[in-house]
């Protein structure tokens, strides 16, 4: 069994930082896409970043040049770091992890809330 716990959420204001981080535990496969979604109140979760087990990544255009998500490997810890937030960046973020193949599936963590406020 696979699971996905997030850290780092919290109060912000805006223009600050913030790291996010999520440590997968069990069936980890060497092959993967993990990232980071996110979900404000009253709208649908949207994607914010993926990276891939090679390394590559893509973002959300309203988050492009502000975020970085990154990893070592497949196994290791997967961060996002948030640069210049904005209110609107305000939202649960989600972690979660892809794999595919036999006991493949869909992961997400539980959440941590993001909150960017003067």
């Amino acid at each position: 069994q696979v699971q996905l716990v997030e850290s780092g959420g919290g109060l912000v204001q805006p223009g600050g930082s913030l790291r996010l981080s999520c440590a997968a535990s069990g069936s980890i496969f060497s092959i993967n896409t993990m990232g980071w979604f996110r979900q404000a109140p009253g709208k649908q979760r949207e994607l914010v970043a993926i990276i891939t087990s090679s390394a590559g990544t893509n973002y959300a255009d309203s988050v492009k040049g502000r975020f970085t998500i990154s990893r070592d490997n497949a196994k290791s810890p997967v961060y996002l770091q948030m640069n210049s937030l904005k209110p609107e960046d305000t939202a649960v973020y989600y972690c979660y992890l892809r794999q595919i193949g036999t006991n493949g599936g869909n992961y997400w963590g539980q959440g941590t809330q993001v909150t960017v406020s003067s």
